[in-house]
């Protein structure tokens, strides 16, 4: 395939293959006694339903234990608008079975699809779809094995699976539900699930979930007018959040029990674990985010003590998936150490891996505790701490690394700069004994990228140029950020599979950019509170970064110099044109938030703080007060029914352009905040493409 068609394929081939997910395994469980390994995969690089797949790891071989299409299921699914929203908080971007839960043995798995359950006996492959009143949401069946519980509509049920169905908690209140995530606790705190199994499968705590009081605001698709606008509860910041409670219910006798705490200093229920090691665990945490308590709960009465209590000037970060209780019983954080500048695991509050090491996602934890960590913010790899060996790293090969583990077996996936399909290899004792099948198309784009370490705050970047070599004469630049401070959001990896787009942009005659600047994550908790309060510093590293990337390579040509992106830097691309049009002569700005005080309560005021409180640090950072100082090209672009950032963002700040005669291209979407159709995704980056070539003159 020659050069061109390989740059006329790229778009196509990463929207049908949505953005090379399509047949990527993931979502791995290892049974305890290391015998087999549970996954989901689509069945090919085009095939858009997930099905639940199993490996004996004693043989080697792979089976699919269940494929939706062969009971009539596809992608057209009947989902619940609760499903469709988890769907959109996790960019889950397939049909099937997205999701399972599993017993402790690993034995029994349940899942849904078109919101029927199901339940799969992997030792005897038996199939049997569960009787329930109703579309089902999230259906988690208890360590033994014994019972599964779900919602319906808000509803709380219990299934004994000898048969019979309990209502453990009914839902006739609208504003209300039980068993499920919150918008803020699945956008911003990542905590997907509301209710959690205690380990004998006897008891189950459910939160209560309460929007009465939230912002009801409303998303209306223009292109079909026949179907009404349909509200959502959007707890923007400075307004109220949902009310959580937290129960514990007796699945046998119905009873409940309401967890105490004090609410109103500690509004936010962060996580929540429950574990053979302990009691019943929670992690809340005051509005301003400074203060957290770690609580153990008394399943019996409710009553909830204070095991540990955590304090932050500036906020304290939720950890990824911690805390985690211990076979033993002890505590495992993760938790910032001031003195050495490092986010270090600590087990009953003592560090256990060693300075400059930055804790980034603890992944499991019984004996050991399996974790992901960097030195180097552009790698990832995969850790295990253990009382006898202490900390050693599992992933060698520079990259990005993760995995799960079962009694002996580790199961270990890696992205590296050697390919751009990820891996996934299978140890036993430390030696590989299978592959997990990667079934990915292989990119027409083969990225090439020069890693650098920029500037006096040694920014890490990567440059792309066409066909990955120096030009003879000069080249634009386009600028390629995300930018902002979201864990794990980072663009400069090492791995090839970072950088396809911006590789088939700079095929196009661009050199391409990449930065990650002040507020994210990997470089320690002061690296990132430099942001607070002051999201615009994050353009200070963009200039500064191209500055230096030019001095070394002189064929940067900082007469055009455009940015694109979307999100925070789409937000960030905005900036770029109205605070610094000396240095960027055209951005294209996606699904950007132009005014914080319409999103989000915790991710808004953890680094600005309450817009009632500090209403000139949200002037200063929102700009659509400053369209009329717009004198470069612009093209914004925005899905409609974005319940994130939503479209009012990039509406607003239209109507402002408009208004002071700064005239603009504007492309309306389709779709959510993630891109939607693959047609819309493959002309999205067209569209783009397009703008850049009149623009700069690629």
């Amino acid at each position: 395939m020659d050069q061109a068609t390989r740059l006329d394929e790229y778009p196509r081939q990463y929207a049908r293959t949505r953005r090379f997910t399509l047949g990527a395994p993931r979502a791995f469980t290892v049974s305890p006694d290391g015998s087999r390994v549970v996954f989901l995969r689509t069945k090919g690089p085009e095939d858009t339903v997930s099905c639940l797949w199993v490996l004996d790891v004693a043989s080697g071989t792979e089976r699919c234990v269940f494929d939706p299409r062969d009971l009539g299921a596809g992608d057209d699914e009947d989902l619940s608008q609760a499903e469709k929203d988890r769907r959109e908080r996790v960019g889950e971007s397939t049909s099937g079975v997205t999701r399972y839960s599993a017993d402790r043995d690993v034995r029994n798995i349940v899942f849904t699809v078109s919101g029927r359950p199901y339940i799969a006996d992997l030792e005897t492959d038996a199939l049997d779809d569960l009787t329930v009143p109703g579309s089902v949401d999230d259906p988690r069946i208890d360590p033994t094995g014994r019972r599964v519980a779900y919602v319906v509509n808000g509803a709380l049920h219990v299934r004994d699976l000898q048969g019979g169905n309990r209502v453990l908690a009914a839902n006739d209140d609208p504003d209300t539900f039980w068993g499920l995530a919150e918008f803020i606790a699945a956008e911003e705190m990542h905590r997907f699930r509301g209710h959690w199994w205690s380990p004998d499968g006897r008891l189950l705590a459910a939160t209560r979930v309460d929007e009465s009081d939230v912002n009801t605001w409303y998303l209306h698709d223009p292109g079909d007018p026949s179907q009404a606008p349909r509200p959502i509860r959007f707890p923007s910041a400075g307004t109220a959040n949902a009310q959580v409670e937290l129960w514990v219910f007796d699945a046998v006798t119905g009873t409940r029990t309401e967890v105490e705490w004090d609410h109103h200093t500690f509004p936010y229920l962060a996580r929540v674990e429950w574990s053979e090691g302990g009691p019943l665990t929670l992690l809340v945490q005051s509005r301003d985010q400074r203060r957290a308590q770690l609580l153990e709960v008394a399943a019996a009465t409710g009553q909830a003590t204070v095991a540990r209590e955590y304090t932050d000037d500036a906020w304290l970060d939720l950890p990824e998936d911690a805390p985690v209780r211990l076979s033993d019983g002890r505590l495992v954080m993760v938790e910032r150490d001031t003195a050495t500048d490092t986010k270090r695991l600590t087990v009953d509050g003592e560090p256990v891996t060693p300075p400059g090491l930055h804790v980034r996602a603890v992944l499991d934890g019984v004996h050991d505790v399996l974790f992901q960590a960097s030195e180097d913010p552009t790698e990832l790899h995969l850790w295990r701490w253990s009382p006898e060996e202490g900390a050693v790293r599992l992933s060698h090969e520079p990259g990005v690394h993760g995995g799960a583990e079962g009694g002996d077996v580790l199961v270990l996936t890696s992205s590296t700069l050697d390919d751009p399909l990820p891996t996934v290899t299978v140890l036993k004792e430390s030696q590989a004994v299978a592959t997990i099948a990667t079934l990915v198309e292989r990119p027409v784009i083969e990225p090439r990228p020069i890693l650098l370490t920029l500037g006096a705050r040694e920014l890490r970047a990567a440059l792309l140029l066409p066909g990955g070599r120096e030009p003879d004469g000069p080249l634009p630049v386009l600028l390629d950020p995300y930018g902002g401070p979201v864990a794990l959001a980072n663009r400069v990896w090492r791995t090839m599979g970072a950088y396809l787009t911006s590789q088939w942009f700079a095929d196009h005659g661009f050199a391409v950019l990449v930065v990650d600047g002040r507020g994210m994550d990997g470089r320690g908790p002061e690296w990132e509170r430099t942001v607070r309060h002051d999201f615009p510093l994050t353009l200070e590293d963009q200039v500064d970064a191209l500055h230096a990337a030019a001095a070394r390579f002189p064929f940067l040509d900082t007469t055009r110099v455009a940015m694109r992106g979307w999100s925070f830097g789409g937000y960030l691309s905005a900036l770029a044109v109205l605070r610094r049009p000396d240095v960027f002569s055209a951005a294209i700005v996606g699904a950007p938030v132009s005014d914080f005080r319409l999103y989000t309560t915790h991710y808004t005021e953890r680094y600005l703080g309450d817009p009632n409180e500090l209403p000139e640090v949200y002037e200063r950072n929102a700009f659509v007060a400053e369209a009329a100082n717009l004198t470069r090209p612009i093209l914004l672009i925005h899905g409609l029914t974005d319940d994130n950032v939503l479209p009012a963002h990039t509406m607003r700040f239209s109507a402002a352009l408009f208004e002071a005669g700064r005239f603009h291209e504007l492309v309306l979407l389709p779709g959510a905040h993630r891109t939607g159709s693959d047609a819309v995704a493959e002309n999205q980056l067209l569209v783009q493409l397009d703008f850049l070539r009149r623009t700069l003159g690629a």
